[in-house]
């Protein structure tokens, strides 16, 4: 699958201008899922909402010539709204793909690796959650759609204040 990776268009099937990009493969590095206070969190009313935080790291790596590995990490940790909360579940995947990646400028890469390749894990890391969820004995967690492009242009936008500060920057 081609992916154009410039502006705000990325993630479209277009082809990138003299560049090609595809999935070679897709696979589960880890999963977790954690259901430390069953049975009694099991018992909660229908009615009862509970606090759900979920953080997301997208990380790209080298592994060959033209072949990159992205990885999706999702964690979501569901507690309580007691006023010492209690943890419910806890789950989280590293859900990965290995790219194939040919004639793309430096800047079309990143934006292929860190928008576009994402969007494709994406929706099967969320499949997976809402199943490790529903298997233990929750509603299945449907997390909503997440714009990759939005987190990588603050991501650089962060970057760039923290180079203009002098901090270190740190990628989340």
């Amino acid at each position: 699958m081609a992916e154009e990776t410039t502006g705000p268009e990325a993630g479209s099937d277009a082809q990138p201008a003299g560049g090609e990009a595809s999935v070679a493969a897709q696979y589960v590095k880890d999963l977790s899922f954690e259901n430390p206070n069953a049975p009694q969190t099991l018992y909660r009313q229908p009615d009862e909402k509970p606090n759900i935080d979920v953080s997301v790291n997208v990380q790209a790596q080298q592994r060959g010539q033209d072949a990159y590995e992205v990885e999706l990490k999702i964690s979501a940790t569901s507690k309580t709204k007691d006023e010492t909360p209690t943890v419910i579940f806890a789950v989280e995947v590293q859900y990965a793909g290995l790219f194939m990646a040919r004639n793309l400028s430096d800047a079309q890469l990143q934006q292929f690796l860190l928008i576009a390749a994402p969007q494709m894990l994406f929706p099967f890391a969320r499949r997976i959650i809402a199943d490790a969820v529903r298997d233990g004995g929750f509603p299945p967690l449907m997390l909503d759609p997440i714009d990759f492009h939005a987190l990588y242009q603050q991501q650089r936008q962060q970057i760039q204040q923290q180079q203009q500060t002098g901090d270190a920057p740190t990628l989340n």
